[in-house]
């Protein structure tokens, strides 16, 4: 599923190991750019494609402080000197540039609306495109799911609430960009989550109950992504 929207370049980037996705947006006049969860891996292959399309990146900006991988805004950051990181406040982890609930991150004439999405961790945030063309959830809304929360602050109560209210709340044909996939969708629609999410279109009863009892295995990269993604991915 795509969408175009007028002079905005789009690439939705592919990480194997964790199974994240990775976005570049791009003004198409200016140059302007800003790409979404980048993974440690695939950074050259990432700013190849931005030298390539002649962009000039200014900014990389995480959903959420990753357990399931180590972020490459760090070492994106050493080889695109100009591109500042930008992660939320509340993830507790360094960046150049703490966001907040309501903040607005402009590339060219294009922006993003970040809107608070707790519950997976503390510091979730999702970025709405243009007003609600598009958004790009992280974990806390995939397609058909979402962010477990039987760890690092996690709290069903609160995912259930932030996806109800800030998600579902942008028009039908909002286009979801979610952080995962683990069975090659791309995207999704919020009329879509809404009313085929197996797990958001219960109750918040019943989804709770849910999620304290998935019984899911301890993240693989935990604890060797999350210390690592505090500092940026760089370690001093």
């Amino acid at each position: 599923m795509a969408t175009k929207v007028e002079g905005l370049l789009l690439r939705q980037l592919f990480e194997g190991a964790s199974f994240t996705y990775t976005y570049i947006l791009a003004d198409e006049a200016t140059k302007e750019a800003v790409i979404i969860d980048p993974v440690l891996e695939t950074v050259e292959r990432d700013v190849t494609l931005i030298k390539d399309l002649g962009l000039k990146v200014l900014y990389g900006i995480n959903t959420h402080c990753h357990a399931d991988h180590i972020t490459g805004t760090g070492k994106m950051k050493q080889l695109l000197p100009e591109m500042k990181s930008v992660i939320s406040g509340k993830s507790g982890a360094k960046a150049d540039q703490h966001i907040q609930h309501g903040d607005v991150i402009k590339f060219g004439r294009h922006k993003l609306e970040v809107r608070s999405t707790p519950g997976h961790t503390d510091g979730c945030v999702t970025y709405v495109l243009n007003d609600g063309v598009m958004c790009f959830t992280g974990d806390a809304l995939l397609i058909r799911g979402c962010g477990r929360t039987d760890f690092q602050q996690g709290d069903p109560s609160l995912l259930y609430d932030s996806v109800h209210k800030e998600v579902f709340s942008l028009p039908d044909n909002c286009i979801v960009y979610p952080a995962h996939d683990y069975k090659g969708l791309m995207s999704s629609t919020v009329l879509e989550e809404k009313t085929l999410n197996p797990r958001l279109t219960k109750s918040k009863e019943e989804f709770v109950e849910l999620m304290n009892n998935l019984g899911l295995p301890y993240p693989k990269q935990i604890d060797k992504a999350l210390p690592m993604n505090l500092v940026c991915g760089i370690q001093d």
